[in-house]
């Protein structure tokens, strides 16, 4: 599975209907349909997708729209939430996190205090996480390892990728993207210490 593959089925993910559960019950197939070793690769992209995600910028505009309680395991689910987005909306905050502001789920949430949201609505998506080893877990017959064998395969195929220089031209590793904290626009819209109305 290379990169446009992974962000095809991202994208189509953000198509589907249904909730959370039912769009990653169908990711669950997609890849169930598919050899073992692309659920490696979809979970190897997915890493390398948050890991790019994990800004300073990225991470104050999260902490903005969750009203400054986003925590340090709540800005990872953040950041798979913004992958489930697609490719378009993710590269377009990587660029710009202020840019945000103008994704549809964003918007949903604006005047409405966090205890109001509806949890298919926050923008945190922890189960995006582990639905490639749940799939290569039933490929595999591997079920009952506590998911060593997978994170193990995931592990080596990063390394295969990092040796082979597969990551695109351009790709900053983890922490040495350029870095602006301004974001105006989430700011107006997510005012911290506002009582919404």
């Amino acid at each position: 599975m290379n990169d446009d593959a992974f962000w095809a089925l991202i994208d189509e993910l953000g198509r589907r209907t249904g909730d959370r559960d039912e769009r990653l019950e169908w990711l669950r197939a997609d890849l169930l349909r598919r050899p073992a070793a692309e659920s490696v690769e979809f979970q190897v992209r997915l890493e390398r997708a948050t890991e790019r995600a994990d800004t300073r910028a990225i991470g104050a505009a999260a902490n903005r729209i969750e009203g400054g309680a986003c925590t340090d395991d709540g800005f990872h689910y953040f950041t798979l939430w913004l992958v489930g987005q697609g490719r378009k909306a993710y590269e377009s905050v990587l660029a710009d996190p202020d840019a945000l502001a103008d994704l549809p789920g964003v918007r949903a949430l604006v005047g409405r205090h966090h205890d109001e949201w509806d949890e298919d609505e926050w923008p945190e998506w922890e189960e995006l996480d582990y639905v490639a080893q749940d799939a290569w877990d039933e490929l595999t017959g591997q079920e009952d390892d506590d998911g060593e064998e997978f994170l193990d395969a995931v592990e080596e195929a990063e390394d295969a990728a990092e040796a082979a220089g597969e990551w695109e031209e351009g790709e900053q590793p983890r922490g040495s993207r350029p870095e602006g904290l301004a974001i105006p626009r989430l700011t107006a819209l997510f005012p911290l210490g506002a009582s919404p109305s």
